[in-house]
């Protein structure tokens, strides 16, 4: 029996709900009578304001990401709102937990969707969420959906738009990077046991082979997994020197110390992971990520002026917050969703409806944004962005992302 089939679990959701109470009530948002949180405009226009919902994981395991988002996406719309709004409509926004479980997200997409009338959802961390909340959005909701989390691909919905990372933006450098320049060629492939990692490993082990490279065993785990030490074992006996690591919390925590308690890195084995960010210090000590390769639309060490800008503005908003704006988190596509929508609904001289903002939003260009512009490829519902690899450094206990290299504008390869 699941947590979530047991008589207590309305209460436990309830506790859980109660511990980002204080962070949202900080930030200003107010709690809604039915569940919920509004963070309401500093102005009105005698039209209303466009509606603007939020699902993301305030509590549960993938939290330290859920919180991220949310706080990314105030911070953008505040300084819309703070510039004349849209089409001279500012944005109210409405917040539902999804809790990182779906079953409760369903049920509090539906708020936004059923009783606060959104114009747009944005949000999901997971593809399992996403799978779960894209029908009462999409298809029973009729409302357009902003995915912003970097994910396996092939999602190829009608009004869906993905403003994260697809695996040929991820894969196509870094693999060849690793394979080629760094000459580590065994791979191992742990993984959760859910629709990304099963996706992402079939793109990633077709650039493996291509470049010369093995897959010594690819594996599929429980996402609340804690006992490693039989992988363990076979990375160690199959003589792997690279870790593909798909494994999320839960059960991200204990295999990466058991991957490092066993010598791994320290022997010369590369650990890499495609979600990895600033943010990861939420999940492990530091030095359990030195030496780490990602490869990410963004890392706070890019020296561009906008970007630099950003984080300045993100932490006098945000000055004494653990969840920071970073990539593999979603809220660099938090960021970019939120200013997408801005740019197509600026083009549709502020109609909301779907139909009118979803073919704007096809062609929506927005000239900057963390780690650089973006654009919509037409008829692909995803976008082409920068990207780069990266590698972790620790200094004093602190991570640092050090970037090796970078592409323009690389394309997503989808639908």
């Amino acid at each position: 029996m699941s947590r979530n089939d047991r008589s207590d679990a309305p209460r436990t959701i309830g506790r859980r709900r109660l511990m980002g109470a204080g962070a949202l009530g900080a930030a200003g948002w107010v709690a809604g009578s039915s569940g919920g949180w509004l963070l309401a405009p500093k102005w009105a226009h005698a039209a209303g304001p466009i509606k603007m919902g939020i699902a993301t994981d305030i509590t549960g395991p993938i939290a330290p990401s859920g919180n991220a988002n949310w706080q990314v996406a105030q911070f953008a719309v505040e300084q819309i709102n703070k510039a004349g709004g849209v089409a001279g409509k500012p944005i109210e926004l409405y917040l539902e937990d999804t809790a990182s479980d779906p079953k409760v997200a369903v049920g509090n997409v539906r708020k936004l969707i059923q009783e606060r009338k959104v114009d747009v959802v944005l949000g999901g961390i997971t593809s399992a969420m996403r799978q779960a909340i894209k029908d009462p959005i999409v298809n029973r909701g009729r409302t357009l959906y902003i995915y912003p989390q970097l994910y396996e691909g092939q999602e190829c919905t009608k009004n869906l738009f993905c403003t994260g990372p697809t695996p040929a933006q991820q894969c196509d450098k870094l693999i060849p990077y690793i394979i080629q320049t760094l000459g580590k060629k065994r791979f191992a492939m742990p993984s959760a046991n859910y629709v990304w990692p099963q996706l992402l490993n079939k793109y990633a082990r077709k650039v493996i082979e291509a470049n010369g490279g093995q897959v010594v065993f690819e594996e599929y785990y429980p996402l609340d997994q804690a006992e490693y030490s039989a992988t363990i074992g076979k990375i160690r006996d199959g003589k792997v020197d690279v870790v593909f690591n798909t494994v999320i919390p839960p059960g991200l925590q204990p295999f990466v110390k058991q991957l490092y308690e066993s010598g791994f890195q320290k022997n010369g084995g590369v650990l890499s992971c495609v979600y990895y960010d600033e943010n990861l210090l939420n999940y492990h000590p530091a030095q359990e990520m030195e030496g780490l390769y990602s490869c990410l639309d963004y890392f706070q060490s890019i020296d561009d002026p906008f970007s630099k800008q950003l984080q300045i503005d993100y932490m006098k908003k945000f000055p004494d917050t653990k969840y920071l704006f970073t990539a593999g988190s979603a809220a660099t596509g938090m960021y970019r969703g939120v200013k997408f929508y801005e740019a197509a609904v600026k083009a549709t001289n502020g109609d909301l409806a779907r139909d009118a903002v979803a073919a704007a939003m096809d062609k929506a260009k927005i000239d900057q944004g963390p780690g650089g512009g973006a654009e919509m490829v037409p008829g692909k519902m995803h976008c082409k962005m920068n990207m780069y690899i990266a590698q972790c450094k620790v200094d004093a206990g602190k991570t640092r992302y050090d970037v090796i290299s970078s592409d323009k504008m690389v394309d997503p390869k989808e639908c």
